[in-house]
């Protein structure tokens, strides 16, 4: 089928990450305006919504595709999966957060500063998480990687889901104010998509990709930092949400594998 084609796939993916972020966020803008108090939770709860809408109507109407191969499981498992994942992802962005400070390239942001926010921490996250996390893991590492998964090999689909995404983030906003750090940065949303890849690879499920992704804000939040060399510091991020993916992988002390690892274990068979 056409629209599972792996090339046609990412791109249909890429339109449709456009369409539920300025579509889901279209009524925000039309109901209120931006100091408003309800501006953006609005805002957030209408590109989840959106998220749902498209993945649904793309794997419908074009691919063909059953629900279930998103890996929106409703088991026991998904709230450890998530809570797993988020501890994953904030564990991560605060160690490489910790080793920037140690190597002088960053500065913690003044507890003075820091202390006013901490009630509107809940709040922050679940912003990060209806408005990023959840709809982009959903679109990503649930569809995407699902629709790959038919066509490409366990390691093609990680590697392909990951730099098409990181590949998006050239036109995010961020602190990066020059080519270099624009790259920089494109690299590090590549390893945060290794990271959630490898939650999705070894759950077999969504839920801890949002988890990851939901961490690294998280991670953020509770400790930020001011950059003084941003570029080494999204570097250092990068290492370290790399080194989460592959501990993600890493074989179980059991002995049994993840299933990306199965997979390949059937492919070399």
């Amino acid at each position: 089928m056409k629209a599972t084609h792996p090339a046609w796939a990412v791109l249909i993916t890429v339109a449709a990450m456009f369409a539920m972020i300025f579509g889901g966020s279209r009524p925000a803008t039309l109901l209120f305006d931006p100091g408003d108090l309800l501006y953006q939770p609005v805002g957030v709860v209408g590109i989840t919504l959106a998220s749902f809408a498209v993945v649904y109507l793309i794997r419908r109407f074009l691919g063909r595709q059953s629900w279930r191969g998103v890996g929106l499981t409703r088991t026991w498992r998904a709230v450890p999966h998530l809570l797993a994942g988020v501890l994953a992802g904030a564990v991560a962005v605060i160690a490489s957060s910790a080793l920037s400070v140690a190597l002088g390239v960053a500065t913690w942001v003044p507890w003075d500063l820091v202390r006013p926010q901490l009630p509107y921490v809940p709040f922050a996250v679940v912003i990060a998480l209806l408005g990023q996390a959840f709809p982009e893991e959903l679109l990503w590492r649930g569809h995407l990687y699902d629709t790959l998964s038919g066509r490409l090999s366990p390691k093609a689909v990680m590697i392909v889901v990951s730099v098409c995404f990181g590949a998006l983030h050239i036109i995010s906003q961020s602190a990066a104010d020059t080519p270099v750090e624009r790259l920089l940065y494109v690299l590090q949303a590549i390893g945060l998509g290794f990271a959630c890849a490898a939650a999705r690879a070894r759950t077999g499920a969504v839920w801890m990709a949002v988890g990851v992704h939901t961490g690294l804000h998280t991670g953020n939040i509770l400790l930020p930092t001011q950059d003084i060399q941003y570029g080494v510091q999204l570097v250092i991020v990068t290492c370290t949400l790399t080194v989460t993916g592959l501990l993600i992988l890493a074989r179980r002390r059991d002995g049994r594998t993840a299933p990306l690892e199965q997979g390949l274990a059937r492919e070399s068979s």
